[in-house]
């Protein structure tokens, strides 16, 4: 009786509370972790809120749904042969720890950046339990080129065609099929760049085809990009800046999101007003963003901030990503580009 239930299920969206026997818990309290603001906050891009606090989306080539209570993420993994249905192995969940980095203790670090940063203790009050993920490089590299001077809908929209168009089929719960990410053979054929403007990519379809025909025949392929996890920082960042479509910033949130550079810092418009803001951090090479400025505040980082800090204060581009907007005198984010303290 048991087993049909479960079959039953299997493939469709599954809640905690109507097959709780194919979930695993997890400890771990909403100050470690908070998953409606880390999975919506821009870092990755194919997780879905398919039901009230149930998170799914494609992870380690598996499709998961996530949720919490007050001391516990609870997970459920499809595997798409129903045979196989039963709750996440010991195996499976590692992949889950390495992707939230559940090894290091963010109530740790809240407590020496608030010691340490009288703003950032006000702030942090207001979010508590944001982490940084350990992405995929191949996912995180060609999001990031899809960031460029977009919003987190638009990426989002963007990513999920790629995917579904170029991403091997994994299973479909409900109405909704759920893609791997592709490969770099798949992003490199030769009406890759234009199918990927018909997908809306406009001018980053150029980057994403030409950077994966260059990590895969130039530059040894996949090995080439996970070997910049153990470089130094300086290495990795300058190695993804010769990539098509890379540039600083996008470099930085790379190396920050899925080569383990906690040092890196990916300066965007926010982060320049936070460093301003709050930190009274005035640029001696430029007035906005770019190369240089970013390099001066990435070598200024120690004086305002330890190394896992961005953890915080690069992670939300939006909602809540206008940090230096949430004390008390401000009660809405200025025009954007305005830079008022």
């Amino acid at each position: 009786m048991l087993a049909r239930s479960l079959l039953q299920h299997s493939m469709r969206h599954r809640t905690l509370a109507s097959v709780p026997a194919l979930w695993a818990s997890i400890p771990c309290p909403r100050s470690e972790l908070r998953l409606d603001l880390v999975l919506a906050s821009g870092q990755s891009f194919r997780w879905r809120e398919q039901s009230p606090a149930h998170w799914s989306g494609v992870l380690a080539d598996q499709v998961w749904t996530l949720t919490q209570t007050e001391e516990h993420l609870y997970c459920t993994v499809y595997r798409g042969d129903k045979g196989r249905v039963g709750r996440p192995t010991l195996e499976e969940l590692k992949a889950v720890r390495q992707y939230f980095q559940l090894d290091v203790s963010l109530v740790q670090l809240y407590h020496h950046w608030s010691s340490v940063d009288p703003h950032f203790q006000e702030v942090a009050q207001k979010f508590q339990g944001v982490r940084l993920l350990q992405q995929d490089p191949i996912e995180c590299l060609f999001s990031f080129i899809c960031s460029s001077n977009n919003n987190i809908a638009r990426i989002t929209g963007m990513v999920e065609r790629l995917c579904q168009t170029f991403g091997p089929r994994l299973l479909q719960l409900d109405d909704v099929a759920y893609h791997g990410f592709p490969s770099l053979q798949a992003l490199t054929g030769p009406q890759v760049e234009a199918q990927l403007r018909k997908l809306g990519l406009g001018y980053r379809a150029r980057y994403v085809s030409a950077s994966a025909r260059a990590i895969l025949e130039e530059r040894g392929g996949l090995p080439w990009l996970q070997q910049l996890r153990k470089a130094p920082y300086e290495e990795a960042h300058k190695a993804l800046c010769t990539l098509p479509g890379v540039g600083t910033k996008v470099a930085d949130c790379i190396c920050l999101m899925a080569l383990d550079k906690p040092q890196a810092v990916p300066v965007d418009v926010h982060v320049w007003q936070i460093a301003q803001c709050d930190y009274s951090w005035h640029p001696t090479t430029a007035k906005g963003p770019s190369p240089q400025a970013n390099k001066e505040l990435g070598s200024r980082r120690g004086q305002f901030m330890s190394p896992h800090h961005f953890w915080f204060r690069k992670l939300f581009p939006e909602p809540v990503g206008t940090l230096c907007w949430l004390g008390p005198s401000n009660s809405s984010p200025p025009p954007p580009g305005a830079v008022q303290c």
